[in-house]
């Protein structure tokens, strides 16, 4: 790499985590982080930033101007349950910011382009059991619609114009690093602290809702790996499956009391249920195994002996 990396959506679940993996491998002033506000204390003192609106594209292209970027990761989005409360704001993001991007590459002002899609992007329709690379998607949420959009564009823009744009499929993603951010699989974050907090969790997600989860170190690897990967190692430029681990919010709950024995779970599901229900239980991502080598690291009592380590501290 011979310019600078940009994060757009650096405060966020993902980007807070994305822009500290990288500045430690690259260097903190090679990495420019941004966001439409100021993130946490540590990312802010960690290296550059800059305020910018995703949806600007004028002040994207300063910033890529201005600091000699080659690189562009785009990790802003509004997430499946907050999207479903404001649907044509989510869709403006999540579509607006992309366009950004890839035009910046389309006109040669940036070399290489990652865009994250989702389980989203799966419907009713998808098979729920190892679900395949390419397979049906009926999405029936306004985030997911946008993801499955955001695919085919993606595709279209390499196949049309030769933009290096990269992508993976996020499941569920766990972290102690930020809190919960709107999504519907954020259950598996805020267990851990309400097991610390309260020794008690209410479930808005029924007790056997078996979903695709991911710790967020192993993302992370595979962020920067599908990055790292040579261009024709790189065959799928809609968006790759990526797996780890599935499990259901009772499994979570035994993992914790292995920990803390006199946890408790209760159950109140809300519209977040009907979201999970059409999304896959189990990701088949045999092709991201083979083309650049993915393999995740962390089961579920990995995650939780993790997560309740760190956390902790806050609760005394």
């Amino acid at each position: 790499m011979n310019g600078r990396i940009l994060i757009i959506g650096a405060c966020g679940q993902i980007g807070t985590e994305l822009t500290a993996a990288l500045r430690e491998r690259f260097g903190a002033e090679r990495v420019i982080a941004s966001d439409i506000r100021k993130g946490n204390a540590t990312l802010m003192a960690s290296g550059p930033f800059e305020i910018a609106d995703a949806m600007d594209y004028k002040t994207i292209e300063d910033i890529v101007y201005r600091h000699k970027v080659d690189t562009i990761y785009l990790m802003a989005a509004m997430l499946s349950a907050i999207a479903e409360r404001f649907p044509e704001k989510a869709w403006n993001l999540n579509m607006n910011s992309l366009f950004n991007v890839l035009n910046l590459a389309k006109e040669g002002k940036v070399e290489k382009v990652f865009w994250p899609s989702s389980i989203a992007v799966f419907g009713p329709s998808t098979p729920k059991q190892d679900t395949p690379q390419q397979t049906i998607m009926e999405p029936t949420t306004v985030y997911g619609i946008s993801k499955q959009t955001g695919e085919r564009w993606c595709e279209y823009y390499h196949s049309k114009y030769d933009v290096d744009v990269r992508s993976v499929r996020y499941p569920g993603l766990i972290s102690y690093t930020t809190e919960p951010g709107g999504g519907t699989t954020d259950y598996a974050v805020d267990i851990y602290h309400r097991a610390l907090k309260h020794h008690h969790y209410r479930c808005f997600l029924k007790k056997d809702t078996t979903l695709p989860m991911m710790y967020m170190e192993d993302a992370i690897r595979a962020t920067i790996s599908i990055m790292d990967a040579a261009p024709e190692t790189v065959k799928i430029r809609s968006s790759y499956n990526l797996a780890a681990i599935s499990f259901d919010p009772e499994e979570s709950a035994a993992s914790i009391r292995k920990h803390i024995p006199d946890f408790k779970i209760t159950y109140e599901p809300d519209f977040r249920q009907e979201i999970a229900d059409s999304w896959p239980q189990t990701i088949d991502d045999t092709p991201a195994r083979a083309d650049w080598d993915w393999k995740h690291n962390y089961d579920l009592n990995d995650i939780t002996t993790v997560m309740l380590k760190n956390l902790k501290p806050q609760y005394g």
